[in-house]
Parts: C-alpha cells; structure tokens; sequence
C-alpha cells in the first residue's frame, strides 16, 4: 500500500494530480482545498496517500495533511459516502472546519460540498457525532475527559464573560459529553430567543438536547 508520495509536479487538474517519483507518473485524486495550495508544475511536492483497491483498479487519493486522510477515511465510512463525495466534503471543510460542523450539528455547512444533500447531511451528522474527536487536534481515542480539540475550545472561549464555557461545562457536569453540550450550546446560541446569559443559555441548551 502507498503511503506517501514525494516528488515533481508533472500534471495538474481541478482535482487530480500525476506526481513524477524517479520517472514514474502517479494519479492522485485530491480535495480542491489540497490542490490549490499546490505550488505548480514542475515544483516539488508531498502528498499523504489513501489507497483503494477495487477488482483491478488501483485509486490513489493524495492530502496536504495527515489529519485530511484521516478525515477521509472517516467520511467513508458512512454509508453514501464514496471517495468523489469525501473529497467534495474535505475541498469545502477544512478538518478543523468539518469537526466543529459535527459537533454543532450544521447541516449547512456539510450541503455546502458537491453532493451532499439535506438527507446525507443529516447521516453524516448523526453517524459521525461521536466519532469525529477522533481526528479532532490528533485525538486518537473519543473519550469526554480528554481535553477539547483548539478550535473547540476556541469556540468555548469566544465571550469575554466566558458564558459559552460556563454552559458546555454545565451540561458536562450534569452527564452529557462535551462534543453534545458543544452542539447545543451552539445552537441555542443561533437560535432568535436571547440567550445570551448564562441563565438563559443553559435552559436553551437543554432544550436543544431535549428535541
């Protein structure tokens, strides 16, 4: 299996790419997100490598990061969810974009990807909601007592009072895992109603758990 890929730019596509290894010409398939931050023709490259075999046909899928093959592999795992789809998803979300779209239960930020439509978006974001810490700030394990991913604790962070972090560790306490009080809290606080104190946005939150 092919791992990774060092060498020279040969070709370029909106989503593909042949990497020049000592004279061998490799296709890779790529999000757009890694293709446009590829340097250009004839320049050196990297790639992180995903390796499907189906029958007889070999299909390399090549990321920036190792995180983003993470992502990917994860993604296909959920039924409906090929490789086309999984690259759609991961050119339109970064990976710190695509956890904290799971763990806010944003259905509009996954349909934003070629492909995915209300229905998959939905199954995405049931099947993948207690499993996406596992590629979150290089998380191996899912577990609530381990520390919150940067961007979720960014998140947390966000107000000055920290009314935000107050309510999630406030719902942690009271039993629910950090990645579901996350979802909620950020709901409650899209919602019209203000909630914008802690009175407020713990029985919002509640609320959005409760439905």
């Amino acid at each position: 299996m092919i791992a990774r890929l060092k060498g020279i730019i040969d070709e370029l596509g909106p989503d593909w790419l042949v990497v020049d290894v000592s004279g061998v010409g490799y296709l890779v398939h790529c999000p757009a997100r890694t293709i446009n931050g590829l340097p250009g023709l004839g320049a050196p490259t990297e790639l992180h490598i995903e390796t499907h075999v189906r029958e007889a046909q070999i299909s390399l899928y090549g990321f920036a990061e190792g995180r983003e093959r993470e992502c990917f592999r994860l993604l296909t795992t959920v039924q409906g969810v090929g490789a086309k789809v999984a690259l759609a998803i991961l050119g339109s979300l970064s990976p710190d974009q695509l956890v904290e779209a799971i763990l806010a239960q944003d259905k509009a930020q996954l349909s934003r990807a070629d492909g995915v439509g209300p229905r998959l978006a939905a199954r995405l974001l049931t099947e993948l909601k207690d499993r996406i810490l596992t590629v979150a700030g290089g998380l191996h394990v899912v577990s609530t007592d381990q520390p919150a991913p940067a961007s979720m604790q960014a998140s947390e962070a966000g107000g000055s009072d920290g009314v935000t972090a107050d309510a999630i560790s406030a719902l942690v306490n009271l039993g629910y895992g950090r990645a579901e009080a996350f979802g909620a809290v950020t709901r409650a606080m899209s919602t019209p109603d203000d909630a914008s104190s802690l009175e407020a946005l713990i029985p919002a939150a509640l609320k959005e758990l409760g439905q």
